[in-house]
């Protein structure tokens, strides 16, 4: 059998899957959107703090216009995120929602090293990519804590619910919805999936 006889049947199968190319992108705003409304919510909520936090360089970021800049967090978040559900405007709304994870990367995030939960067994927290000392010591420090809790607490319903982690706070997570949102800004809404292609779809009949 030839190669080719293989591979035509192949290609065909492949091609006739592109009908189905909008459901890629509708996975990611739909793991998006909760993600970023919940983060613009909180914001929302706490506002004052945040303008605060954003603005106060002792124990904060100290970035200048805090309130200027926490509005606009909170508004790409909580827009950005309902737009992101429906998938309307999603190329337009993943650039604010970039620059915000990029600010939270390296404002916030980049000290911490790679990893969100600390883990030193891992090859990403040893210090092979981002040398972060924190997260290499977080056997010890989790090994004293479960021993407190063991000794004063009652451990087994404390970790009914799950195990108990040293939260490092890394830029893994805000990297991962960056190269999500990296993907929408290239893919758009999705094909059949979005306010998006419907709108396109309007304009392009009525041209």
């Amino acid at each position: 059998m030839k190669l080719m006889d293989l591979y035509m049947p192949l290609h065909k199968m492949l091609n006739k899957s592109l009908a189905f190319e909008g459901i890629a992108p509708l996975l990611l705003r739909l793991y998006l959107a909760p993600v970023m409304i919940q983060g613009g919510w909180t914001k929302y909520q706490n506002f004052a703090g945040i303008v605060d936090w954003f603005g106060n360089a002792d124990y904060g970021l100290g970035l200048p216009f805090p309130v200027v800049l926490a509005f606009l967090a909170t508004a790409a978040e909580l827009v950005g995120g309902i737009f992101l559900v429906i998938g309307f405007a999603t190329r337009w709304v993943s650039i604010p929602l970039m620059v915000t994870m990029l600010v939270a990367m390296f404002s916030v995030h980049w000290p911490n090293g790679w990893t969100a939960i600390a883990d030193a067994s891992s090859w990403m927290s040893d210090g092979t990519i981002m040398l972060n000392e924190a997260v290499m010591n977080a056997p010890d420090k989790l090994a004293a804590a479960k021993g407190i809790l063991q000794e004063h607490g009652n451990y087994e319903w404390l970790t009914s619910s799950g195990k108990f982690v040293v939260l490092n706070n890394g830029i893994e997570f805000a990297m991962t919805y960056f190269i999500m949102l990296l993907s929408l800004f290239f893919t758009g809404g999705g094909k059949y999936t979005s306010v998006d292609y419907f709108l396109a779809k309007k304009l392009i009949v009525q041209t």
